[in-house]
């Protein structure tokens, strides 16, 4: 309901309604990515303080340099490799809020379904921030090793979504869907019926549905915090997805958690389910691919997972790297984040 403010317009004259302006989603999002609101948003005059014009400066140096590193690269390497995706729907699994890579590598998928341990959060309001200068700099940690290196790191989300008023993921979607210049038209908590369908729901349930505009083109973005594990995974949420139809996918920096059996589960619904699926080597491992069922096409470079995840080394991925005909890969990609250092897998299930 839109709040009404009434005004005196002259001494002994009746009292006229004035609509007050509120803040809209699509506000907050520019305010949190660095760019400028209109004259008319309430936020419009925060925007001179110091602390939202260093926010902006940062955010203005990093987009830069991400766009020339690796935004403008993927984009002009999508349309030669990932023909067919559009008009299908995008599943990201632990992605938690990383819709920059999801929008680059499919800009026009009609949804976007994220998915991570991660809590939606409450919708961000800065008109409320008790400390705005120490919020934002907190964003702008979170936001530092998917700048950088392109992927978030598990461990620092845990900290970073739940240090300040900016908790949860939906700051960060906020901010990447400002900075692709898509318009956000509503947002929504939800939640998924036994049936596997949206519902309605109230803050601090597992999932948001975004709807947004960009360039003239309606989309939508949702994102649930759930447990993929075997033991765990809901249902309902597997519903959902399969009732979306076949889409496309993309996994990067997974943690190889679809390695071991306990997600074998989210690993086969994946493999079921899609038409096109980009990798990292951290995502669903080569032995998986039925060679009958995908053409499997390979870029970059392979040598070794990061120590970290040392154990996950594959022979048989090593062995097709060592082929004379892969072709070299221009931007940086999973934990492998230098670009002469990333492997790149794309899988397209054969007619």
């Amino acid at each position: 309901m839109k709040k009404i403010a009434f005004v005196f317009v002259g001494l002994g004259m009746a009292i006229a309604p004035v609509r007050a302006v509120t803040v809209t989603p699509d506000d907050t999002a520019r305010f949190l990515a660095g760019l400028s609101c209109s004259e008319a948003s309430p936020l419009h005059e925060i925007e001179g303080g110091q602390a939202w014009t260093e926010h902006a400066k940062f955010f203005n140096n990093a987009w830069r340099s991400l766009e020339q590193r690796q935004l403008s690269p993927i984009r002009g390497w999508v349309p030669g490799k990932l023909g067919g995706a559009d008009g299908k729907p995008m599943f990201y699994m632990f992605s938690g809020p990383d819709f920059l890579y999801a929008s680059t590598f499919f800009p026009h998928a009609p949804e976007y379904i994220l998915a991570g341990l991660e809590p939606v959060g409450p919708l961000p309001d800065v008109q409320k921030l008790e400390k705005l200068p120490d919020s934002l700099a907190n964003l702008r940690k979170s936001l530092d090793a998917v700048l950088n290196w392109s992927f978030f790191r598990t461990k620092d989300m845990k900290v970073d979504f739940q240090q300040t008023q900016l908790s949860g993921t939906l700051p960060v979607l906020y901010v990447f869907l400002a900075r692709q210049d898509c318009h956000i038209d509503a947002v929504e908590f939800v939640a998924i019926d036994k049936e596997g369908k949206i519902v309605s729901a109230q803050p601090g349930s597992m999932g948001v549905r975004i709807r947004f505009t960009r360039s003239g083109e309606k989309q939508v973005l949702y994102y649930f915090s759930t447990n993929l594990a075997d033991g765990d995974i809901s249902q309902k949420f597997l519903s959902f997805c399969v009732q979306q139809g076949e889409g496309v996918a993309l996994l990067k920096a997974a943690s190889y958690l679809m390695y071991h059996e306990g997600f074998s589960t989210i690993r086969s619904t994946i493999l079921a389910h899609n038409k096109i699926i980009v990798q990292d080597d951290s995502g669903i491992p080569l032995k998986f691919f039925d060679r009958n069922v995908w053409q499997l096409n390979f870029e970059g470079v392979y040598t070794a997972p990061t120590t970290l995840f040392k154990e996950h080394y594959q022979a048989d991925l090593a062995e097709i790297y060592k082929g004379p005909d892969i072709p070299a890969l221009k931007f940086g990609f999973g934990y492998q984040w230098r670009p002469k250092s990333s492997n790149l897998m794309i899988a397209v299930r054969k007619k």
